[in-house]
């Protein structure tokens, strides 16, 4: 192999890169942004950049003196490939053709319908975003936040600590109950409530408010929250849009096999040679769950940008490692939340350590006897020892 294209300068992007680099991979070597920054990490984008506690350059995923000899095409969008001659079509009208092709597009924060061009109105995925809405919580007295996942529970934290009046509108039971589970969700739930969080539970929203900016929300009970900023957090659609005519298998993000190959349209779905994904665009089989996942989480990326890398310099011989369970981590207030596994495949949760009541605490998850999911709430010394006991199982 002599030539790479790796689609989208991300972590997903970025790490592939490097696992090429790491097992003797000498040839030339593309790497295409839409966005014009280098790769950053975006974890801390709602927490401790949105907070002003770090700057941009804190954010740089790049090691100082890092040269991995590549050619940099930032600010420019891919926008088609051809699947048999691995070229890929970029948005200034120029082509990249290459033996290898690294799909790593990411995924878009969704949008309410009707809201473009209402000031005020944030989704947070890019460095951009988190500019946006970090200069509009300057001055601002409330903030309402649609949706109980990791982005609209991490920007509710973020926005009461700097001493918003913050009201999170989840249309769930409780945030973070698909993840892990209702019980132990309502422990989470109960943080934010006490430190001044106003949760609303099974709220739909009608309509945003406001002509030229946002004045509030408007729930199909007909309630009202005004709001002087508001953040929608109600998940992703990967980027895929630009492969559609390229012959490859799509549907909740590039269908891929195990080892990270991405699959033929039209013929069965066998692998398509010198084309792998990986990042938050990617449904990769997994032998353990029987069916595609599609891995939005950091470990994620990192672990399936190594088993992409060999893939592609292996032609597809290397048969991949059994996959570990996902790993998540969030930073909420002062208390650091981590979980592994997946917590709908238990029958039995229970507190082995602490107190849910104290937000430190850790539970495991079972499915008869065998532990399938840990919880640790500030408990990250022990957890560390729960989540190398699940990995381990796993291999």
């Amino acid at each position: 192999m002599r030539s790479v294209c790796v689609v989208g300068a991300s972590l997903a992007g970025l790490l592939t890169a490097r696992a090429l680099r790491a097992r003797g991979y000498d040839g030339r070597l593309v790497l295409v942004g839409e966005e014009t920054h280098r790769p950053y990490d975006r974890p801390p984008l709602s927490k401790d950049f949105l907070r002003g506690a770090l700057d941009e350059t804190d954010l740089a995923l790049e090691s100082d003196g890092e040269d991995l000899d590549a050619e940099w095409r930032l600010g420019v969008a891919a926008i088609g490939l051809d699947a048999a001659t691995r070229r890929v079509t970029l948005s200034d009208g120029s082509d990249v053709e290459a033996d290898g092709v690294v799909i790593a597009t990411g995924a878009s924060a969704r949008r309410l319908p009707g809201t473009e061009g209402l000031a005020g109105v944030h989704t947070l995925r890019t460095l951009d975003d988190a500019r946006a809405l970090r200069r509009d919580l300057t001055g601002a007295k409330r903030i309402v936040v649609i949706g109980g996942g990791f982005i609209g529970t991490e920007v509710a934290a973020t926005a009461c600590d700097l001493g918003l009046e913050v009201t999170l509108v989840d249309s769930g039971s409780t945030p973070l109950a698909g993840l892990v589970g209702a019980r132990m969700a309502e422990a989470i739930a109960a943080l934010h409530e006490r430190r001044g969080v106003r949760l609303l539970r099974g709220a739909r929203v009608a309509a945003l408010t406001g002509e030229d900016r946002v004045t509030g929300v408007r729930l199909a009970d007909g309630a009202f929250l005004p709001a002087d900023v508001v953040v929608v957090g109600i998940g992703a659609v990967p980027n895929v849009a630009w492969l559609e005519r390229s012959g490859l298998l799509l549907d909740d993000g590039v269908i891929c096999d195990e080892g990270g190959q991405a699959v033929h349209a039209e013929d069965g779905g066998t692998p398509v040679p010198g084309i792998v994904a990986v990042g938050d665009c990617a449904a990769w089989f997994d032998p353990a769950l029987g069916r595609h996942d599609r891995c939005e989480h950091w470990t994620g990326a990192r672990l399936r940008a190594t088993v992409a890398a060999e893939t592609l310099l292996s032609g597809g011989a290397t048969r991949p490692a059994r996959p570990r369970p996902a790993y998540i981590w969030s930073d909420q207030f002062d208390v650091k939340i981590q979980f592994i596994g997946r917590a709908h495949h238990a029958d039995t949760v229970v507190v082995e350590e602490g107190d849910p009541a104290d937000h430190s605490f850790l539970a495991v998850y079972r499915q008869g006897e065998r532990p399938v999911a840990v919880l640790g709430v500030n408990q990250v010394r022990l957890f560390s020892r729960w989540r190398r006991q699940l990995e381990t199982a796993a291999v």
